[in-house]
């Protein structure tokens, strides 16, 4: 059963390559937040090497005043084809027309994680209250500019009660890794979503925040509006968001939306529902996807 299911995932990415490549090559401007960054490496050589499309990437958060946070960067005028980012966030880009509207497909669900420098003690968080005394003890705290730590700091610290206790030992990072200002000992606790953390070396993931306070957040595509290859940026979007690329973004810590189909709706049915929803995206007729599975 799992070798069939397997196989099937498999014949789907290529089909979903296969058509792509029937346009012309085209170079893909990619701008995505930190959250999503780790799956897109790990997934994006294998569109390029089928579809000879070639991805041209750069980072940024979702929101924030950082100079090269994706609303900034769209702002500035800069190019991109595709952008990768917190669902929320990429709805304002679609409402200032930056994003076009309708092209908004989700890909992940994310978690934030809670992390410490390599080696040192690990706080308990497993519950509410542990994690306010973790936050009341810890010497200084780190956090992003973007959706995590925007959560953190406007909702989830007051809720604690604690904002006026902790603000003094606060540390927003504005652009990076929250993982790297821990690892080098600028804050004795971070914040950030686990698939921002899980990539940095010389942190300890202690684990995601508890029940009661987890705030998880939808990552996002979306066509830029100014986009000079829609029809690529499509066919990226297509990919990204199927069940071929799920397993790779579960081992970046991310909750594929793609798996969503099979376990709502089983099998063929998901099979039947994926390849419409690939059809639609890709403007091709479903007949020419269903041959795969």
């Amino acid at each position: 059963m799992h070798h069939r299911i397997n196989r099937a995932l498999a014949l789907a990415a290529v089909a979903v390559l296969l058509l792509a490549t029937r346009a012309a090559a085209d170079e893909i401007k990619v701008m995505t937040s930190g959250a999503f960054t780790a799956a897109h490496l790990a997934v994006s050589p294998e569109f390029e090497r089928t579809t000879r499309h070639h991805i041209v990437t750069v980072y940024g958060a979702s929101m924030g005043n950082a100079p090269d946070s994706i609303p900034n960067r769209l702002q500035r005028g800069e190019a991109a084809d595709v952008v990768i980012m917190a669902g929320q966030a990429l709805d304002d880009l679609i409402k200032q027309g930056k994003v076009v509207a309708g092209s908004r497909v989700d890909l992940a669900r994310s978690r934030i994680g809670v992390a410490v420098r390599a080696g040192a003690p690990r706080p308990d968080i497993t519950s509410i209250d542990a994690l306010k005394r973790a936050l009341l003890q810890a010497k200084s705290i780190a956090y992003s500019s973007s959706a995590s730590g925007v959560y953190i700091s406007t909702e989830l610290l007051p809720r604690l009660g604690i904002a006026d206790a902790v603000k003094a030992k606060i540390r927003v990072v504005e652009s990076g890794p929250v993982g790297g200002a821990v690892a080098k000992g600028d804050a004795e606790i971070g914040f950030q979503q686990i698939s921002e953390l899980l990539p940095v070396e010389g942190i300890d993931l202690v684990g995601p925040l508890p029940a009661g306070a987890q705030r998880v957040t939808v990552f996002s595509a979306g066509i830029a509006a100014s986009s000079t290859a829609p029809e690529a940026a499509r066919a990226l979007i297509a990919y990204l968001s199927s069940r071929a690329v799920a397993p790779a973004l579960r081992k970046t810590g991310l909750e594929p939306l793609a798996d969503e189909i099979g376990r709502r709706r089983g099998r063929p049915a998901a099979a039947r529902d994926l390849d419409a929803d690939l059809a639609r995206r890709l403007r091709v007729g479903p007949c020419e996807i269903a041959l795969s599975w």
